[in-house]
């Protein structure tokens, strides 16, 4: 037995006594003491009080100390950036955000994350040593294996630049790096949806993107592009699209394409926003329109359904908040053009996280990290 064995036992809040986790464990009590001195140690695990006595000395009651370490997760938005500190249980602790460009560039942003990270951690009378790993969103396209954007396309300056090499020398712990979409997907479903393991994000804005969590585990693909759902051709579409093909979803059904349709009706709607406003003040023009947005996502998402069968689908991004139409027309076409078994069971519902959602999976990819077996028991060998 390895010591992040006994860690994982305690992970879920609950205390326990060393004979008790020998039991769970099925393995001997010597040999869990061992394991539990270690953590306490480390100060993972500390001793909160005894055990009802039975009629010797009470045994002593071991459970977990989350804020033995902190971690930060960082959420890069198109202008926007977030970073919030929390605990190994994934409570947060403080956070700091800004209006910022990405367009700035990594130094400028990656800059700001650094001093707010500093400042956060300085403000709780800790130490920098105290963050054990940060996780990072960026709003484009990230190599998995490097960590590295790669062409993104809102991103000028951005292309292959080390962001975890670059915060790493900067702040000294590990950095994980990932897209928006699987960050918001990781951050939903911690939060709002932690009993469902075949789990699918859609991010409906300037852009669409799927993060897709099956078995419990996020699936990046082999070079970190899965679930690029907006260039999925839709059916009979001949729209010319950005990436230089037609037809595409995110040309007929993300936010620039909807304010075009409402321009050619006569409308004044420049942008993503406009849309959503719009649909707010209950404009029938901005319903049908949304309505028919559904409908080409639900035509791609029909066939996610089928293909990799997921218990819940999430509608994120800005345009998930104009209303019920959007998701009113993805579920008409999802039900009707996929196998019965595979919605039999299927939730399709709003983001309930909605602008935290990204940032709260950014911990999330933290903290997996931070208590993973093979940093805790490394962790556990330099005691030696």
């Amino acid at each position: 037995m390895r010591t992040s064995e006994v860690f994982h036992l305690l992970r879920d809040g609950r205390a326990r006594t060393r004979s008790e986790l020998a039991r769970t464990a099925g393995v001997a009590r010597s040999s869990v003491a061992a394991h539990i001195e270690a953590l306490t140690r480390l100060g993972y695990v500390a001793p909160v009080g005894d055990a009802a006595s039975t009629g010797g000395r009470p045994a002593s009651l071991f459970a977990l100390n989350p804020r033995a370490r902190l971690v930060a997760g960082v959420d890069v938005g198109a202008t926007h950036v977030i970073v919030e500190l929390a605990d190994l249980g994934g409570a947060p602790i403080a956070t700091a955000r800004t209006d910022l460009d990405v367009a700035e560039g990594p130094e400028v942003v990656l800059g700001w994350v650094v001093e707010a990270v500093r400042r956060l951690v300085d403000t709780e009378g800790r130490d920098l040593h105290d963050v054990v790993a940060l996780g990072i969103g960026l709003p484009g396209p990230v190599e998995h294996a490097t960590g590295r954007p790669i062409s993104p396309p809102i991103m000028p300056g951005w292309h292959r630049f080390d962001v975890a090499g670059w915060l790493r020398e900067q702040l000294g712990c590990p950095v994980l790096v990932d897209n928006d979409v699987n960050i918001m997907a990781l951050g939903e479903q911690r939060t709002a949806w932690p009993e469902v393991d075949d789990f699918v994000l859609v991010k409906v804005a300037t852009g669409i993107g799927a993060g897709l969590i099956s078995g419990g585990l996020l699936q990046r693909g082999a070079q970190g592009t899965a679930g690029d759902l907006g260039h999925v051709r839709v059916p009979g579409s001949t729209a010319p699209c950005r990436c230089g093909n037609e037809g595409c979803l995110e040309a007929v059904a993300a936010g620039p394409a909807i304010a075009a349709a409402l321009r050619a009706q006569g409308l004044d709607v420049a942008g993503t926003g406009d849309v959503v406003a719009l649909a707010r003040r209950g404009s029938p023009e901005a319903a049908r329109a949304l309505r028919q947005a559904g409908r080409d996502l639900g035509e791609v998402l029909a066939t996610l359904v089928n293909l990799v069968n997921p218990s819940v689908i999430v509608v994120g991004g800005r345009l998930a908040g104009a209303g019920e139409d959007l998701l009113a027309g993805i579920s008409e076409v999802v039900y009707r053009r996929s196998l019965p078994l595979a919605t039999e069971h299927l939730r399709i519902a709003a983001s309930t996280t909605q602008a935290d959602a990204a940032v709260r999976g950014a911990v999330a990819l933290a903290i997996e990290h931070a208590v993973s077996p093979a940093v805790l028991d490394a962790e556990t060998r330099s005691l030696d």
